[in-house]
Order: structure tokens, then sequence, then C-alpha cells
């Protein structure tokens, strides 16, 4: 399988799973040159391999118990805005569209609602989760509350995490992030960060500070790179 190192992680990894999907069903060799599921699923434009290949990928990415378990954490198990969808999908390190889509699959999201929920505006969504907070195009937001104490989670360069709870604050940033300068409670990852770090956040109303660890993805590198001529 050969994936664009200039892909983002999230779709290099609803691709390698597609493509996997190819595979343990026994499809035909082929060469999946634009393949958007966000534009295409549904229309009859896809044929049936394709389908399936689709189907895997979502059940293998975001299998049910992880999902409940992601839901039971953000929401105490019923998603009630696109702001938990959004949520979970970060944790899954999935789509936002394929992970409402897959919630109305697992009977969690009626038709209504997913298909309301999956015409947002991400942009604003991804604005109002941090709390105004300047994003790039790609960056993604992480939001920081108590159930993530213990948890990993995985950044890119750009990427900003944020803190939901009232006067909670960063005990201290670890070289690699960096204050976001138009929000407080705001944090953006920079290139330098490159091994693991651990980062703290306490809040007045919390037993104890909340700690979890920031990985980040690593660089996507092409065989070109890799294997120079």
């Amino acid at each position: 399988v050969l994936l664009n190192a200039k892909l983002n992680i999230v779709t290099q990894r609803h691709t390698a799973a597609h493509e996997l999907g190819h595979h343990q069903l026994r499809h035909r060799t082929a060469a999946d040159d634009d393949l958007s599921p966000a534009l295409r699923w549904g229309n009859g434009s896809w044929p049936d391999e394709e389908k399936t290949a689709e189907a895997f990928a979502a059940w293998f990415l975001m299998p049910r118990p992880a999902v409940l378990a992601g839901l039971d954490r953000i929401c105490q198990g019923q998603p009630t805005s696109p702001e938990h969808v959004y949520r979970l999908a970060r944790e899954l390190g999935t789509s936002y569209t394929g992970t409402v889509r897959h919630l109305q699959n697992l009977r969690l999201l009626d038709a209504d609602r997913a298909r309301q929920w999956a015409k947002i505006s991400l942009a604003a969504l991804r604005s109002s989760l941090a709390g105004g907070a300047a994003l790039s195009a790609e960056a993604q937001v992480h939001v920081v509350t108590t159930s993530s104490h213990q948890q990993q989670i995985h950044v890119d360069v750009g990427d900003v995490l944020t803190v939901r709870s009232a006067g909670a604050a960063f005990v201290s940033l670890p070289k690699g992030l960096a204050r976001c300068t138009d929000v407080e409670q705001a944090a953006v990852v920079t290139d330098e960060l490159g091994d693991p770090v651990l980062l703290e956040v306490s809040a007045a109303d919390w037993d104890e500070p909340v700690r979890l660890t920031v990985v980040r993805d690593a660089p996507r590198t092409g065989v070109h790179d890799v294997w120079p001529d």
C-alpha cells in the first residue's frame, strides 16, 4: 500500500484502513486516485468493492467499544451537539464527517440529526472550541477536561489545546507548546515538539491536576526523501 505523504495524518490513517480493507476482502489490485467519501459516498458512483472497503475502514477505526468509551468520557454516552462528535473524532483519530456517519450506523445518532451535523462549518466549530484562538487551515482543536487525565493526545504542528473549565490553567508548558497570545486557556503546538511531553492542567474545583501526554504525529516523509536518487 502506498500513501500520499502530503496527506494529513487523519486522511492517511483512513486511506490505510481503506486499503487494508481491500486486502482483507481479497479485492483486486487497484489505485484509488480520487476517492472522497465526503463528496461521493451514497451517490451511486462507487463500485461495490470501494463501498465494502470503506465500510471496513469505518469499523476498523471506530469499533463500537472504542466509540462508546469515548462518548462516555465526553458526554456521558449521548452526543447532543456537533462538538461532542468532533471531540470523539479527535480521540479516535478520524474525520468529523466520517464519525458522524458512523454514529448513525451504530444507531447512536438519528438520520436527520446526522444530515444536519454533517453540513455544519468545521471552521466555525473549531474556532468555537478554541475560544476564538487563531487557527491554521489544517489545525485541530483538542479539548482538555478532567476526563483527559492520563490520556494521550496526538497532535500536529499548529494544533491547539484548550481547557474547558472556569479558572483552569496550564501548570507549565513544556518545550513544543506555546501559549496562545489571544486566548488565555489555550496553547499551540510548535515545531519544537519532539519527544512526547507531559502536560499538567490545574483548576480550583479539580481535586488534582490533570496530567496527560502530548504526542506529536511524526513528520510524514515521502519515498523520495527516504530513498533519494
